[in-house]
């Protein structure tokens, strides 16, 4: 195998969720190795995280601007960066990143407006560098087995598409509290427009997406702040039009009394339809018209796609970190593939790109558009349309 890619990481410090995540999920398969960070804006903070994760103090940045420079002019410089910031930061840090000749995986969203997202979209193109975004669920075996057979036609035409993402972590205001992660979701200015919508939604609206392998045409939403006083949404319904007359519907709620992390797509077609909860990621339920509900589990998964997504034998649950894991091996793959000259290992041809980021934020403008119309229905500006 070859030596592992030099990764680099901005934010994800010490009292940070996500930055955790990326890091276990980019050492799983061996594919990565972190060498250096801007860990934190604030500079002790920063290189206090970077001696508890065994970094080089040479290669801890009291800012990503630094890091970005000065990572391009080392000859064992970072070959991708992990971006893992409050939204706000995600399209300035990733531009510097691309700006300097570096691959950047960003986490969702892309960028905090389509505007920015589309730039970005063409500085990566311009640049030839991989712009990815670690839409998680799209890495699990059984998401991929639901795509492959989508695409296969074994639903027959498609009809209706019902996805849902439910948790309650935000049923009490506890961004008031102080509590690092809420505080800066519900904040428009670290956040951007969309609190749950941004957060939540647009993994359901991509989970959709990323199997149907259709991206909507137009929605009517409405958007709620159910907690009194928050700035932001935290609850959000919408309907969806798709091509060929396929209709779809959407929530997404961060007050949903009871609910942990409730993601759940069901696909209907012709022929069949299938049902997957992330909650339950290890199996895929699919009925055939007029038959009994089959239940298809990670073990059996016949697609070459969801076999390669598989790290354990039958049996042996897979979850959340095996999912990350696969975008980064992916990106691992997409990286060498272009430095040798070669075409992506059809695997890892699914993997999240910025055109995954661009349409996730026409999906929220075309939201937040259509709630103040009073819940009209709203075009979605799609790729090449003029805003």
């Amino acid at each position: 195998m070859s030596a592992p890619l030099r990764l680099g990481m901005v934010g994800g410090g010490q009292g940070a969720f996500i930055g955790g995540v990326h890091r276990m999920a980019a050492r799983l398969d061996g594919q990565w190795q972190l060498v250096a960070g801007a860990l934190s804006s604030d500079p002790l903070r920063a290189l206090a995280s970077a001696d508890e994760l065994g970094l080089d103090s040479s290669r801890s940045y009291a800012s990503w601007q630094e890091m970005a420079r000065r990572e391009a002019a080392r000859p064992d410089g970072i070959d991708a960066v992990a971006i893992v910031t409050p939204n706000h930061l995600h399209a300035p840090v990733a531009t510097a990143f691309l700006e300097a000749g570096i691959d950047v995986i960003c986490d969702k969203p892309l960028a905090t407006s389509l505007a920015d997202a589309r730039a970005l979209q063409a500085l990566a193109r311009r640049r030839e560098r991989l712009l990815c975004l670690t839409h998680t669920y799209s890495g699990y075996p059984m998401v991929r087995q639901a795509r492959a057979m989508v695409e296969a036609g074994e639903l027959g035409a498609l009809r209706l598409i019902q996805v849902e993402y439910a948790q309650d972590w935000l049923a009490e205001p506890i961004e008031q509290t102080g509590q690092k992660q809420a505080a800066w979701r519900c904040d428009p200015a670290l956040a951007g427009p969309a609190g749950a919508l941004g957060d939540i939604g647009t993994h359901a609206y991509h989970l959709a997406s990323f199997v149907s392998g259709l991206q909507a045409e137009s929605v009517c939403a409405e958007l709620s702040s159910l907690v009194p006083g928050r700035r932001l949404d935290d609850h959000v319904q919408a309907m969806l039009r798709y091509p060929q007359g396929v209709r779809g519907l959407l929530w997404a709620s961060q007050v949903a009394t009871g609910c942990e992390n409730a993601l759940r797509l069901r696909v209907f077609g012709s022929r069949a339809s299938l049902e997957f909860a992330q909650e339950q990621p290890n199996e895929l339920l699919i009925t055939p018209l007029g038959g009994a509900t089959q239940r298809l589990t990670r073990g059996r998964a016949s697609s070459a796609e969801a076999q390669a997504a598989t790290r354990l034998p039958a049996g042996h649950p897979e979850g959340y970190l095996e999912a990350f894991a696969q975008l980064y091996r992916d990106a691992a793959e997409h990286i060498r593939a272009r430095r040798e000259g070669r075409a992506v290992a059809p695997t890892s041809r699914w993997l999240t790109t910025a055109a995954d980021g661009v349409a996730g934020l026409a999906f929220v403008e075309a939201v937040l558009a259509s709630h103040r119309a009073g819940s009209a229905w709203t075009p979605l500006q799609q790729e090449g349309a003029t805003p």
